[in-house]
């Protein structure tokens, strides 16, 4: 019963903060929303292609979610083409970023983190800045 892919991931928020991180990885990132199931609670389904990789999904008036700081999450990463395009975008729109170089690999990333604190990884083939 091995695991085939990886499916999504959720994250919960007030509908303000809902809706600005629906902009954010729509704008920043290079998400798009798309269709979404009927499901009773408010939400976003943001996808890469034909996958909805990131569900946003409304939490309740007395639903309690922590900072990522206070758990285990750490951050989300994306394959990406462009570095040199994608830290132009970051820095034009005021986003701190660090960049950083994966030892032995030919891969380069770029870290910075959400509208709610979550870190986002954007990954990049070293081969582009030959």
């Amino acid at each position: 019963m091995p695991v085939t892919g990886f499916s999504h991931y959720n994250l919960r928020a007030d509908r303000a903060l809902l809706d600005a991180l629906r902009d954010f990885y729509v704008d920043v990132v290079g998400l798009r929303v798309g269709e979404r199931p009927p499901f009773d609670s408010f939400g976003y389904w943001l996808y890469i292609g034909a996958c909805a990789v990131l569900h946003l999904s409304e939490a309740g008036p007395h639903e309690h979610r922590g900072s990522h700081t206070n758990g285990t999450f750490d951050h989300v990463a994306f394959d990406c083409v462009d570095r040199p395009g994608f830290e132009a975008h970051l820095r034009a729109r005021g986003i701190d970023f660090r960049c950083a170089q994966v030892p032995l690999l030919d891969r380069w990333q770029l870290f910075f983190v959400d509208p709610a604190g979550n870190g986002v990884e954007l990954n990049f083939s070293g081969s582009e800045t030959r």
